[in-house]
């Protein structure tokens, strides 16, 4: 009897750490959050995204790591849409304090410490998240236009990634919502899918995202980012 004690007592273990493993595997409501807002601004509807900012912070993202969401994405759809965003989060924020919540402002950046130029800098953020040494010759558009290969670099993996308010994953996460969102993007999209896996995000959270961008946008843009991201984990394998 305290054989067959012990040996439920471990099925049921094994269920529960089954069932956990299941669950680390799945987006957050906070990593959905930021799917579904990175999508709707890059799409410029913002009755949509009041709903999504919302949900947002009662999901428990802070005021900062929102903000932080609507300027990355900048880089990757335009001011217009990122500022029209930070607008509406502003709009947002307003109502609830006129409604008596208190939402969470979190953290502000850390000082950059680092003494490397931002070249230096951002050739190394981009080396961690492709896996990949940055340190050959320039191929492709960058040897087309070297000054875009700079902006990349100093900019958008210096300045802007290595804010740290967002981890690399959520900043993915935005990217990658953004791009499938705009569309006629796939190489990039590609990319940024095989950097989503590489920061150790699972296939099953970027078939989640998929699914997302389906519910949130549309089947068109979901359809074209299930290609992609059918290639890219074919290619895993």
């Amino acid at each position: 009897m305290k054989t067959l004690s012990i040996l439920i007592m471990i099925v049921f273990a094994c269920a529960e750490g089954n069932s956990q493993t299941d669950q680390n595997q799945s987006l957050s409501r906070q990593q959905q959050a930021i799917v579904k807002i990175g999508a709707l601004t890059a799409k410029g509807d913002l009755v949509k995204l009041k709903t999504e900012l919302n949900k947002g912070l009662d999901a428990g993202l802070t005021v900062n790591q929102i903000k932080e969401t609507l300027v990355h994405l900048y880089a990757y759809c335009g001011f217009p849409r990122s500022i029209r965003g930070l607008q509406t989060f502003m709009a947002v924020l307003e109502e609830r304090k006129a409604k008596g919540i208190t939402d969470t402002i979190g953290v502000e950046a850390s000082p950059i410490k680092d003494e490397r130029s931002k070249y230096e800098r951002g050739k190394a953020v981009l080396a961690e998240l492709t896996k990949a040494s940055q340190d050959g010759p320039k191929t492709g558009y960058s040897a087309f236009a070297p000054e875009i290969d700079v902006f990349l670099k100093e900019h958008l993996f210096a300045d802007i990634f290595e804010r740290d308010v967002l981890t690399y994953s959520e900043r993915e996460l935005v990217t990658v919502s953004v791009i499938a969102t705009i569309g006629d993007a796939e190489p990039m999209l590609q990319s940024h899918l095989n950097i989503c896996l590489n920061l150790g995000l699972t296939p099953k959270q970027l078939q989640e995202f998929v699914e997302i961008i389906k519910t949130t946008i549309g089947g068109k843009e979901a359809s074209a980012a299930q290609k992609v991201l059918s290639e890219v984990l074919k290619a895993k394998k």
